[in-house]
């Protein structure tokens, strides 16, 4: 028998019945360690400790700093270790998480091991990694931990979304905007819901056209539609060949700056060039970076990003250059590496302001920069001389607050002329407290994906709210991009009372999407595709870029296997808590059961109304449930419920039938709505079951508003 059997692993990516964020579930197999406690194995506990101080901070259950260490030293289970080693390494990886559960399922030796994440590549490398370690902390064997981070970490850089992304995406979830990562290993985020969705990739809109980014690719037109409009540029053209830069050189004046015409991150950008041997070997680099090669006027000073968003200027970051100081012993390329690479803000992550400079393949720029100082990357220089490095190397310094009105007036126009929502304005000028006409200062570059990095990560300076600008230019005040989301639950009854309150809301004259174990129903259109009732479905009705309302089936299986297809609903409707479903996804009780159906019940908006059955007692029970925050509407095939005249008596709404009688009440008010023989679905004999159906269609309607006419109208033409 294999020990830590990682069985399952699930990716609940919706609320679920352990917490309302994404976590990854593994059905995890003790096997032969089904017995062995952590304090039972000699030297094992303390060895976890040497390997990961960090979970000192790990409350656990005793509920205080230090918590897992007393657990580990009193005795606790492999798959509670595996649980806080998993959530260890992703915090060390830089994907910080918290929340974890170990739970042993009604199988022995069977654990359901429960941890939050930020990626799902992530978190399942991350877990993995955690059961090779305890297998060899359980053997008494060593492990490179450190080897170990530094393979998750290169996981994250791989597969997580990149800061500009999440920076965006914390901005959309403090607004309560929905959001949903439509491909792995793609920045590529949907944000809200249905006909209220937008779609960011990086820091790219779905309102970024092909057009503006052509434009922008293209730095010979980007500087001739800016010098155009009014906006300073340098002085310069596209060349043919080596002999045509030097012309070019000869035309503008010296120093020159030659690049290519369409590449970007600064590759194959050679700056401040006076002789005809620097030009002309600039241009052969330069022609391998991009079709086709220009040749500007230097523009002294520093670089400086500017950020316009909306046709704001919202953050502005100063470049420094890159500078290491000789000592007299060490070559140029050790002083690199121990002066500049070392610094924590640079690396090769996106998550880094600035990048590592290579001193095994130096940059052809870099080695030109040193040329004209007479070094070479081996060059030994002098005690307490200064060598430039780079001379735009570093977005260090945040200086939003110094940019003179003139020269945000430049920015976003050019931001205009170029037809971008979001763009990156790279300026070149002394002093960006003044205006660039009285300094020979110039807009150099226009970015239309910026990287948002150096805004949020300033080395001096304070972090500027660049994610919650593009989410306020996207989602303007009190918007949230959701829709109407109506949930219905249950063991039996769920697809008939999704058809049902589908044909009734069709008189909204809203656009329907509407999900079911039958298929997928956009408008008057049916999908005849099986959703398998899981959560596919639910997604494809949010992703429709026509849907106004959504009505969306859940299962059980669904919800235990991927949790719920949405974060929040307006309407939650659940029918009944029956055994049939009993042993799926180890769930042996009904108790258990209903936490499984509560899901949807707990997502309800404060706002919303939860339609429950007060004639099943577990499903009654979950409007007292401390999750339920939102009013409640009870539905009963008798007058007489216990639970439904104690719910009017406080003033509640409730859906019932007297006499054969459909009635609506709300507190000491009740009217008739019609006669069950006037309801087109059958409902008596063989299928008296549909009864609760129709009751939970009603009180859904009722609650998203539809009056009393077109209810009955509804239910007497349904087919």
């Amino acid at each position: 028998m294999t020990d830590l059997d990682i069985r399952e692993i699930h990716f609940l990516r919706g609320p679920n019945i352990w917490t309302n964020d994404r976590v990854l579930e593994a059905w995890v197999d003790l096997g032969g360690l089904k017995d062995t406690s952590s304090d039972i194995v000699p030297g094992f506990a303390d060895q976890l400790k040497r390997w990961f101080p960090g979970m000192i901070e790990h409350r656990c259950s005793i509920g205080e700093r230090g918590g897992f260490f007393q657990r580990l030293d009193t005795g606790t289970w492999p798959g509670h270790i595996l649980e806080h080693v998993t959530l260890e390494l992703q915090t060390l990886a830089g994907h910080t998480v918290g929340f974890g559960k170990a739970r042993e399922t009604c199988v022995e030796g069977l654990y359901k091991v429960v941890i939050e994440y930020l990626d799902e590549v992530v978190a399942e490398a991350c877990m993995r990694e955690a059961r090779e370690i305890l297998l060899a902390g359980y053997a008494g064997k060593d492990y490179d931990i450190e080897d170990a981070v530094a393979r998750m970490k290169r996981v994250v850089d791989r597969n997580a979304l990149g800061p500009s992304t999440n920076a965006i995406i914390a901005a959309a979830e403090k607004r309560g905007i929905p959001w949903r990562r439509l491909r792995e290993g793609r920045s590529l985020v949907q944000l809200g819901q249905g006909a209220n969705q937008r779609r960011i990739w990086t820091a790219e809109t779905d309102r970024t056209g092909a057009i503006a980014e052509h434009i922008v690719q293209d730095k010979d037109l980007t500087r001739t539609l800016l010098r155009k409009a009014g906006v300073p540029v340098p002085e310069g053209r596209v060349v043919a060949n080596p002999d045509d830069a030097w012309e070019a050189a000869e035309d503008i004046g010296t120093p020159v700056v030659v690049k290519p015409q369409d590449a970007n991150h600064g590759r194959g950008v050679f700056i401040n060039l006076t002789t005809r041997e620097q030009v002309e070997s600039a241009f052969q680099t330069a022609a391998t970076e991009g079709e086709g090669v220009m040749v500007e006027r230097f523009i002294p000073g520093n670089d400086h990003r500017l950020l316009v968003v909306g046709g704001e200027l919202i953050a502005a970051s100063r470049g420094d250059h890159a500078v290491v100081m000789g000592n007299g012993a060490d070559t140029i390329s050790v002083l690199v590496d121990t002066q500049l690479n070392t610094n924590p803000l640079r690396g090769v992550s996106d998550f880094c302001p600035w990048s590592k400079i290579d001193t095994e393949e130096w940059d052809p720029a870099i080695l030109q920069e040193l040329e004209k100082q007479d070094y070479q990357p081996d060059s030994i220089p002098n005690d307490g001389e200064r060598v430039l490095i780079s001379r735009f190397a570093n977005w260090s310094t945040e200086v939003t607050g110094l940019v003179h009105p003139r020269n945000r007036e430049h920015v976003t126009i050019a931001a205009q002329v170029a037809g971008l929502d979001i763009c990156g304005v790279d300026v070149v000028c002394t002093d960006i407290a003044k205006p660039l006409e009285e300094q020979g200062g110039a807009v150099v570059e226009l970015n239309a994906s910026p990287g948002l990095i150096m805004h949020l990560r300033p080395a001096t300076g304070e972090v500027r709210p660049v994610g919650e600008a593009i989410i306020d230019m996207m989602f303007p005040a009190e918007k949230n991009g959701r829709i109407p989301v109506i949930g219905v639950t249950g063991t039996h009854g769920k697809t008939t009372t999704v058809k049902l309150l589908a044909h009734l809301m069709k008189a909204t004259g809203k656009y329907l999407g509407v999900c079911h174990s039958g298929g997928l129903q956009f408008g008057d259109r049916f999908s005849c595709t099986k959703t398998g009732d899981r959560t596919s479905g639910t997604h494809g009705v949010l992703l429709h870029p026509w849907t106004e309302v959504a009505i969306c089936e859940s299962s059980a299986e669904s919800i235990l296997l991927e949790g719920l297809g949405y974060d929040r609903c307006q309407i939650g409707v659940v029918l009944n808590v029956g055994p049939e479903h009993l042993g799926l996804g180890y769930i042996d009780s009904l108790e258990q059961m209903t936490k499984v159906k509560r899901c949807v019940v707990d997502v309800v908006l404060p706002e919303g109304t939860a339609v429950l059955n007060a004639d099943d007692v577990y499903v009654a029970g979950m409007a007292e449930s401390e999750h339920c925050l939102c009013s409640v509407l009870f539905i009963s095939h008798v007058a007489d419920n216990p639970v439904v005249i104690a719910h009017l008596a406080k003033g509640g709404r409730a859906v019932f039938v007297r006499e054969d009688m459909v009635l609506m009440a709300e507190g000491d008010k009740e009217r008739r709505l019609c006669g069950l023989s006037e309801v087109a679905l059958p409902v008596t004999g063989h299928f008296s079951f549909n009864v609760h159906n129709v009751l939970a269609a009603v009180g859904a309607a009722w609650a998203y508003g539809l009056a009393d006419e077109v209810i009955i109208k509804g239910l007497s033409t349904y087919e």
